[in-house]
């Protein structure tokens, strides 16, 4: 019996080291939970995305660093709802479920304990999807690397790089969702229509203008049944204002893809152009709550994005007026990396990426509550260089933007 208890120790002993060793034992967690009968909301552009189709999938399934990272980052702040932007579609949803078992349901090196998310959303997206049409306007159709990008419906290497991924703790609605990837930028009255500057003549023939779709990716309405009541999860990722020509035709596709936001909120009924995928038109019924969540790639005040798209929508009067989310580590990288920050004019404390010295830092990540919540809490996940959790947030260029919201 003495020997049996002796072998029983070792083995319980092995265990433990076994655990210290592969860093499996969870950090503890540098967020405060949220308030009695708050919900944590969150966006993170994550950059869990592959240049080849089915590439996320293989690093999924494999040792990746930035996985381990960006699985720590929302282990540490851990969400109730979070938009995962730059997540690969994958249709069978195997990338989603190799990353939730894998990696979110496993104590991660400096991330917090395993977290579960019952609940999940992914849909199509127009990046990579060919459109057969020259968008671009360099005289060909498709063809390799960038040029084909340019040519998909959104710039893409293979269909569905760059996609969306919604968690949630709480039931999706995915029956009356609604999604607007095939909505036509024509659609939109006044819409940006891109022009070369030399000529004056509109970028687009008047054939592929009115063919072109508004969503870079795609645009949805996702309905959370929460305890707080019904949540609408308005969620996007419009493309760069960048990566085009003088005719700045990405940057005028991502103040309308923004735009379109302020005119869902002009109530249903109002928008007879803005039409779902489903064929249903109208926007957002004028007593639904929401939030706006999503890489939007504009910056209030700095960046080659038209800042006055965002700005009407952070004043839009259905927008919760409320703090800015912050962090110390934005400021302190701010000023450690200078280049373009130094003409920066807006807070470098709001900043939610690191984009290299030419473009500097920027807030371009948002989430947006509606009226009709109080916010209990807010932040950007970016800890100073001190910290313990500095480590984990150059998973992706981006850093995750949290806010606690309560109901008015």
């Amino acid at each position: 019996m003495a020997w049996l208890l002796l072998a029983l120790a070792a083995l319980l002993l092995a265990a433990c080291v076994r655990v210290a060793v592969q860093g499996d034992a969870p950090a503890a967690t540098s967020i405060a939970a949220p308030a009695n009968g708050a919900l944590r909301i969150a966006t993170y552009n994550a950059s869990l995305n592959s240049d080849e189709a089915g590439g996320l999938v293989r690093r999924l399934q494999g040792e990746d660093d930035d996985a381990r990272k960006v699985a720590a980052v929302l282990q540490q702040v851990r969400p109730d709802i979070v938009l995962i932007n730059e997540f690969d579609y994958v249709a069978d949803g195997s990338a989603a479920d190799l990353f939730q078992r894998r990696w979110l349901e496993r104590p991660q090196a400096g991330g917090g304990a395993a977290l579960h998310y019952p609940y999940r959303y992914l849909a199509p997206v127009n990046t990579g999807v060919q459109s057969g049409l020259d968008l671009d306007n360099n005289g060909t159709v498709g063809g390799d690397g960038r040029d084909r990008g340019n040519d998909a419906w959104g710039y893409g290497l293979h269909p569905g790089q760059y996609g969306m991924l919604l968690l949630s703790r709480y039931p999706i609605d995915a029956a009356a969702a609604r999604t607007f990837q095939l909505l036509k930028w024509s659609a939109m009255p006044d819409a940006t229509r891109p022009r070369d500057p030399a000529t004056g003549a509109f970028f687009h023939s008047d054939a592929v203008w009115s063919q072109l779709r508004l969503s870079s990716k795609s645009h949805w309405d996702v309905p959370v049944r929460t305890p707080q009541g019904v949540l609408h999860v308005l969620a996007s990722h419009p493309t760069p204002p960048a990566f085009d020509g003088p005719e700045r035709r990405n940057v005028a596709r991502n103040r309308d893809e923004i735009h379109l936001w302020n005119a869902y909120l002009a109530s249903a009924g109002h928008e007879d152009w803005l039409c779902d995928d489903a064929g249903t038109c109208g926007g957002l019924a004028a007593d639904a709550r929401f939030v706006i969540l999503g890489d939007l790639n504009n910056d209030p005040v700095d960046g080659s994005g038209d800042h006055s798209v965002i700005t009407e929508l952070l004043e839009h009067p259905r927008v919760l007026r409320m703090a800015t989310p912050r962090s110390e580590g934005a400021a302190e990288a701010a000023e450690a990396e200078g280049g373009a920050n130094a003409l920066h004019r807006g807070s470098a404390a709001h900043d939610t990426g690191s984009f290299g010295p030419r473009v500097g830092n920027l807030r371009i990540d948002y989430v947006l509550p509606s009226v009709g919540h109080r916010p209990a809490g807010s932040g950007v996940f970016w800890p100073p260089s001190a910290s313990p959790h500095a480590a984990i947030v150059d998973g992706s260029d981006h850093r995750l933007v949290w806010v606690d919201v309560l109901r008015d």
